[in-house]
């Protein structure tokens, strides 16, 4: 059905699965920054904050992978030239994915891990720092455990956008599951059979996400459970 293509498919899976990872875990720093300083005493860091997140939020994905992927390479060869290097730098597509999604979903994350850090009552982390704890263990044993909890529903939803959103550094150049999807097609005439059977591949990712991350949900409100 797949004619002898199937093998290229699960390796472009493989490419897929390689950026939603990276691009996440750069998505979870920035988050966590994002939403540290949104709750900031400082007004600077609010504003910055701020503007981070209402401009990627309200710019399309597709345009911001186009404006990293050309924009820095002007940027990168225009400091490489003031560097004294006269070669022309190409950005690496697979890097330019992971840090365009990264910095998209960023600012996702801030606003979920803003939620779930507001959701914890601010008596507990005083009473830690009453009790002698350090600003670091009153976060570390009281704050981000609870953050986790308060945090996963919006961070699975983020999660599965997110690997859908892979889908877009195709556009770029790079061998991920639509490009190779999208060469087995122009080969056999069969858009069709080759763009559901990326459809299905999605579907069963983002399936087993979901699964994995509501049995998380579950065992990390165990002992909210118990208390109910």
């Amino acid at each position: 059905m797949l004619s002898g293509f199937l093998p290229t498919l699960l390796d472009g899976t493989l490419t897929t699965l390689a950026l939603a990872g990276a691009s996440l875990l750069i998505a979870v720093l920035l988050g966590l920054v994002g939403a540290a300083a949104k709750l900031s005493r400082l007004r600077a860091l609010r504003w910055l904050a701020t503007g981070y997140t209402t401009v990627v939020r309200g710019v399309p994905d597709l345009v911001l992978m186009l404006l990293v992927f050309f924009g820095g390479q002007i940027i990168v060869n225009a400091v490489a030239a003031r560097l004294g290097h006269s070669d022309y730098i190409d950005i690496d597509p697979f890097i330019a994915g992971v840090c365009t999604i990264g910095f998209i979903f960023g600012a996702y994350l801030t606003e979920t891990f803003r939620g779930a850090l507001m959701s914890i009552p601010a008596g507990q982390r005083e009473a830690g720092i009453a009790y002698g704890m350090s600003r670091f263990k009153v976060f570390w044993r009281i704050t981000f455990p609870q953050m986790i909890r308060f945090a996963i529903p919006g961070f699975t939803n983020n999660w599965l956008v997110l690997v859908k959103s892979t889908a877009i550094v195709s556009v770029i150049g790079l061998t991920d599951m639509m490009h190779r999807a999208g060469l087995a097609a122009g080969a056999t005439r069969e858009p069709f059979t080759f763009y559901l059977a990326a459809a299905a591949i999605y579907l069963a990712i983002t399936t087993v996400s979901l699964l994995l991350l509501r049995a998380l949900e579950k065992r990390v409100s165990i002992s909210v459970r118990r208390a109910a």
